[in-house]
């Protein structure tokens, strides 16, 4: 138990892969004595709860159900704009008669910074993805105001600064440098990670918990060797990729093969499945991960962190956003090989396996980055951080 209860207010988005990364910071300040309150969508309530954290219910306007996102940036952004817009007045309902000590928030939970500079709350961002480097507005946001709409883009951004009740008015500083964060991804996948502010950024690396312990994989006896196969929460509506998987792995003898193919792929799809396989809509992929050999990845932000803190080698299939730029980066770190969808046929999947799996020095080089990770302190680091800020 902490030696002072606070409480602390954790806002979110119900985005699933927005929530995993956090939420055992948010069940270990629960296990250590604080009152630790959650915003977020309905959609996700079950995960909040199961921490002991109390649910605070906003409605979001974000296509997370269906994964129906704009392919332009500029429209993406204005998504988690007027996210933010509506969901302010119902944070200051539920939290200005009850304020928080700290105020712990997503990425892209604009809505919490809003409201904790309006109360002039301590606030705490808990980043499941980059974040920004000196030099970054050069390097990134440049380009991208340059963008069809970039302008009326930031004069509603700015309008909405100028009266919700925020004290930074400046758009690039209260979407992109927040006051204190934590990086709860490996700082080994940081771009520019030298030129990161160290005194406003801690890396503390991914945050796992319980819940690898409450749902367990037990690796058949018979298994040589096992692969893990999983696009993640968001993109797996790709039943081709997982017919080439089956085709390509389904009769490698002493292989045994978990298929993760998401909620919206019907398992008849994919056609006879070989007995060395085993096809589930979702897995629990930490625990798999644990004692698998390889690791067939989409190579989103937390897929990628599993697979370092394992130390599991990686085929990096990307399928959207920044999924690219980490399957590069996977392959920089000398623990992956990137295969693109479109050149993902049976034959360049077995071949990049078997390449993979017999180089020593991949084998190597995932031993030193799992020690690395796993010395970044995790959940436990970042709860301590999260009482320091607390006094």
């Amino acid at each position: 138990m902490s030696r002072h209860r606070a409480h602390v207010a954790m806002v979110g988005i119900p985005a699933v892969s927005h929530v995993l990364p956090s939420i055992e910071i948010v069940r270990e300040l629960v296990n250590r004595g604080h009152r630790v309150t959650y915003a977020n969508d309905p959609a996700v309530v079950d995960l909040v709860t199961a921490t002991g954290a109390e649910f605070v219910p906003y409605a979001s306007g974000l296509p997370v159900a269906d994964n129906n996102w704009p392919d332009d940036p500029i429209a993406a952004m204005h998504l988690f704009l007027d996210d933010a817009v509506q969901a302010l007045p119902r944070l200051h309902a539920a939290y200005d008669r009850d304020r928080a000590d700290l105020y712990l928030y997503d990425i892209g939970a604009y809505a919490a910074r809003a409201l904790a500079e309006a109360q002039g709350r301590p606030l705490l961002q808990l980043s499941p993805t980059f974040v920004a480097w000196k030099g970054y507005e050069q390097d990134v946001t440049t380009q991208l105001w340059q963008l069809p709409g970039a302008d009326a883009y930031r004069a509603k951004f700015t309008r909405w600064l100028a009266g919700c009740g925020a004290s930074t008015t400046d758009m690039d500083a209260f979407a992109g440098r927040p006051p204190r964060a934590l990086a709860l991804i490996p700082r080994a996948m940081q771009p520019h990670a030298d030129q990161v502010d160290t005194d406003t950024v801690t890396f503390v690396g991914p945050c796992f918990g319980p819940r690898t312990e409450q749902n367990g994989w037990t690796r058949p006896a018979d298994a040589e060797n096992v692969l893990l196969v999983s696009l993640g929460s968001a993109y797996t509506r790709q039943p081709e990729f997982y017919r080439q998987c089956l085709a390509a792995y389904g009769d490698m003898p002493g292989w045994h093969v978990v298929l993760q193919i998401g909620k919206h792929t019907d398992p008849g799809e994919l056609g006879a499945v070989p007995s060395n396989t085993e096809v589930h809509p979702w897995v629990p992929q930490l625990a798999i991960l644990e004692q698998a050999d390889a690791f067939v990845t989409h190579a989103g932000m937390g897929g990628s962190g599993e697979g370092l803190f394992t130390g599991t080698p990686m085929i990096a299939v990307p399928q959207a956003a920044e999924q690219f730029t980490n399957a590069d980066r996977l392959v920089e770190l000398g623990v992956a090989r990137r295969v693109d969808t479109s050149q993902a046929t049976s034959a360049v999947l077995r071949a990049t396996l078997t390449e993979l799996v017999t180089d020593p020095e991949t084998a190597r080089r995932s031993a030193q980055l799992r020690a690395e990770v796993r010395a970044e302190g995790g959940t436990v680091r970042a709860a301590d951080l999260v009482e320091n800020m607390l006094g």
